[in-house]
């Protein structure tokens, strides 16, 4: 009766609990897709858990405001025609964005140096509207040189913009960002690029706040 019990302690685990260690063992020995899955699932809850909304944005103690301006244009002269239909899209939106058009709001007198460093310095957002008049025009690559030096890393607010240039002909020193080619919804996705800066910005301030 001893043998037949000592025998019964003994006895191999059920196959269906080896197959269940094995296949623990396997998910957690690799980087697999479920790990992934889960450190993306833990992510976008906390994401979801304190979301910023649009009327955050424009809430009067904003990190919004701590900016003069929510968008810079930087733009050739020659495609000044199309900038203001971009500029009077942005300031015509719910949001009310606040754009520097050089031409419109440089102080008169002032040093274009200066003035294309304010607007940089002043302003969260830069929209490169890379044309081949962007291209040709040295100001132009000033502003952009400025802009990089503001934000190397980019986190969203410089925002290349492409039009009539081949991407082979995309500048070099933006070409670790991802840029919108100029085409029907091209406005949108502008608009939708700045509203995703500020609301990252109010929810960092609002977590450094807490």
């Amino acid at each position: 009766m001893a043998g037949w019990f000592k025998r019964l302690l003994h006895k191999p685990k059920p196959r269906s609990v080896e197959s269940s260690l094995n296949t623990s063992h396997s998910s957690s020995s690799s980087p697999s897709s479920s790990s992934a899955e889960s450190s993306s699932t833990s992510l976008t809850r906390s994401t979801r858990s304190s979301p910023v909304l649009v009327s955050d944005i424009t809430a009067s103690g904003s990190a919004r405001w701590a900016k003069s301006y929510d968008v810079c244009i930087c733009h050739s002269e020659v495609d000044l025609e199309v900038v203001e239909e971009l500029v009077s899209y942005l300031e015509g939106q719910p949001e009310s964005f606040r754009c520097f058009l050089q031409l419109r709001d440089a102080a008169p007198g002032s040093a274009v140096v200066t003035e294309l460093c304010d607007a940089v310095q002043n302003s969260h957002c830069w929209v490169m509207l890379i044309t081949p008049g962007f291209l040709q025009d040295p100001w132009c690559k000033y502003q952009m040189h400025q802009a990089l030096a503001e934000a190397p890393m980019a986190n969203g607010r410089t925002i290349p913009v492409l039009k009539d240039v081949d991407r082979k002909d995309y500048p070099k020193e933006l070409r670790n960002l991802y840029y919108i080619y100029m085409k029907e919804n091209s406005f949108r996705q502008i608009r939708d690029t700045v509203v995703r800066y500020l609301q990252d910005l109010c929810r960092s301030s609002m977590s450094t706040t807490e």
